[in-house]
C-alpha cells in the first residue's frame, strides 16, 4: 500500500497554481523571505521599539478622567 503525503505536490486550486507559476517565472523563492530583502538597521529597530513602548502610556496620561471612564466602559 502506498503512503500518502500530507502535502500535495500538485495542488488543484487554480490560484495556488498561478501563484507558483508567477513566482517561478520571476525567480522568487517559493517560501520564506525574498533573497533581496535588506538587513534592518539595529539602531533604528531599537528606536522604533522604544517609541512603541512609550506611546500607550503617554496617550493614556493625556486623557481626562471622564474619557478614561468612557473607554473603560466600552472595553468592559
Amino acid at each position: 500500500m502506498q503512503k500518502r503525503s500530507s502535502k500535495k505536490k500538485n495542488p488543484r486550486d487554480i490560484n495556488v497554481v498561478a501563484t507558483r507559476i508567477v513566482k517561478e517565472a520571476t525567480s522568487e523563492p517559493l517560501r520564506g523571505k525574498p533573497a533581496t530583502m535588506p538587513a534592518k538597521n539595529p539602531a533604528a529597530v531599537e528606536l522604533g521599539r522604544l517609541g512603541g513602548l512609550k506611546g500607550g502610556k503617554a496617550g493614556v496620561a493625556k486623557l481626562a478622567p471622564e474619557q478614561r471612564r468612557e473607554i473603560a466602559k466600552r472595553a468592559a
